[in-house]
């Protein structure tokens, strides 16, 4: 499995082989959890910003983002940056235009973020995802993964449970570069189940481009 990518080598988090002769990896806070951040677990799912299809030759894995994703991703970050988004760590896909939609909202994220670029989250389905995210440590307060469709959307709708707007948008459609945000139920990571989240916030760049078309009023 491959590490590595922007912000690596920011403290919090590592990377230690599981027990029991599982040798997949897990993660676990070095440091307890700061005064302030969530005590319930918060999942976010971002999948990556829309790529470039202009060179056909290239493997689907090193697909570069295209013009219009970059400028969606750099909305992001800013919309991100207003919310003072700092998931405790990141795990991105190692495609292309995963890493450089992480590249791009990284400015954004707290100081304190782990970020782990894998091989394992490349294509993964929703089952794959949801088999990483148990072994996330129960210390880590909130996780973000950046991925690709059709496995962040499945994994999205099987876990948020009840209905109504976002939840229904969500259902419909999970665009390049959306953002779901699903508080987890339950005690950790390991106990995550589909129906286990209620998804509280789902973000698009179409939403981004809406509030930056939106007229302003004098205060």
């Amino acid at each position: 499995m491959a590490g590595g990518g922007p912000g690596c080598a920011r403290k919090g988090l590592e990377r230690r082989p599981g027990e029991g002769g599982d040798d997949r990896p897990h993660y676990r806070a070095t440091a307890p959890a700061q005064p302030g951040e969530l005590a319930i677990p918060t999942l976010y799912l971002l999948r990556h910003a829309k790529s470039s299809w202009e060179e056909a030759r290239l493997p689907d894995h090193d697909r570069p983002l295209a013009d219009r994703g970059r400028h969606a991703a750099q909305r992001m970050a800013e919309h991100l940056r207003r919310q003072r988004f700092a998931p405790a760590l990141v795990l991105c896909s190692s495609a292309r235009r995963a890493r450089e939609t992480l590249e791009l909202i990284a400015p954004a994220l707290g100081e304190k973020t782990r970020m782990r670029v894998l091989e394992s989250v490349y294509m993964a389905d929703a089952e794959d995802l949801l088999d990483q995210l148990r072994r996330v440590s129960r210390t880590v307060p909130s996780v973000l993964v950046v991925g690709h469709n059709p496995g962040l959307h499945d994994l999205a709708t099987s876990l948020a449970a009840g209905g109504g707007d976002p939840l229904d948008r969500l259902r419909v459609k999970f665009p390049t570069g959306g953002l779901a945000t699903l508080r987890v139920r339950g005690s950790g990571w390991r106990q995550l189940t589909p129906g286990g989240a209620e998804l509280i916030a789902f973000t698009t760049p179409r939403d981004l481009e809406s509030d930056e078309a939106a007229p302003t009023r004098d205060r």
